[in-house]
Parts: structure tokens; sequence; C-alpha cells
């Protein structure tokens, strides 16, 4: 088994449950926030929508700048609507499957950095960046907005097993 094949199902069974919470998203309560320091709830499921693009990313560059020296900083999304969300995140998990399907092991282990301003935050084998920044840094966004569409009174779908609210 290669190590794309290996990491495909943690990444379809993610996919899947972040789906589930982004649907459940209130475009009405885009701008709430648990405190005046949060992101609020609209920014943080953008964020969370467009994680996945990174993988594409990840597997075809070996270093990103979030601020280069010369050229446009990174941009954070804004949320527009839940459709246009899902869209998004649709759009961005399927190029990422691809990405990382068609990506063979040699080239998973090649060092990726990830810089800001020119200066290196960390370097990691691609492998290790698609594991723990893009799909461990997703599951933590979306602990969040579990958080955040609970203290809405959204129910909340089931994630690792049963909620209060779906209680199967």
């Amino acid at each position: 088994m290669t190590i794309a094949q290996s990491l495909l199902p943690e990444f379809d069974h993610e996919m899947s449950v972040t789906r589930t919470l982004l649907e459940r998203v209130p475009e009405d309560k885009a701008g709430w926030k648990p405190h005046p320091k949060s992101t609020g709830l609209g920014d943080l499921t953008a964020h969370i929508a467009r994680l996945p693009s990174m993988a594409a990313n990840v597997v075809s560059l070996t270093e990103l700048d979030m601020n280069p020296p010369v050229g446009p900083a990174f941009t954070p999304p804004r949320f527009t609507t839940t459709v246009a969300l899902l869209e998004t995140f649709d759009d961005h998990v399927k190029q990422a499957r691809e990405a990382i399907s068609g990506t063979a092991d040699g080239d998973l282990m090649t060092p990726w950095s990830l810089k800001r301003g020119g200066h290196t935050i960390f370097t990691m084998p691609r492998v290790a960046v698609l594991r723990s920044v893009m799909m461990n840094h997703m599951i933590h966004h979306r602990g969040q907005l579990s958080v955040y569409l609970r203290l809405n009174d959204v129910p909340l779908p089931s994630i690792y097993g049963p909620t209060a609210d779906t209680q199967v």
C-alpha cells in the first residue's frame, strides 16, 4: 500500500465530517463571535473551506510564502453564503484528493517549507504537512466550529460518534 492510499481513507472521512458541519452554518450568524478576540463564524468557516486547497500546493511546490517579500500577501477568504461555502469546500476537496492520490511515496517524503516574509516557519516532509497542517489544522478549526454552532443552538451532527443532538 502506498502512502497516499493509506492517507486517503482518513482524508475522505475527515472531509465528509467537516462538510456535515459546514452544511449547518447559519448565514444570518456569519458575524457572530463567542468573544471579541475570536474570529467570526463566517470567516472561520471560510478558512475551513479553503484548507483542503493546501494539498495542491504541498504536492506541487517545495515551499509556500504566505507573505512573500515580493508580491501580494495571502488574503484570507471571506464568507458570502453557505451555498458558496459548500461549493468552495467541495471543489477544494476534489482537487486535494486528486493531488494526494497522484503523488508517489518518494514525492510525499520530499521536504516542504512554509514561509512568511522570506523566513522559514517550518520544514517537514510533504506527508507530514498534509496530515498536520492541512487535516489536523482543519480538525482543530472544525472543533471550534462545533462550539460556535452549539452556542447558537444549531444541532450538531455525529462527528466521531453521537452528539447530544443525534443520539444515534
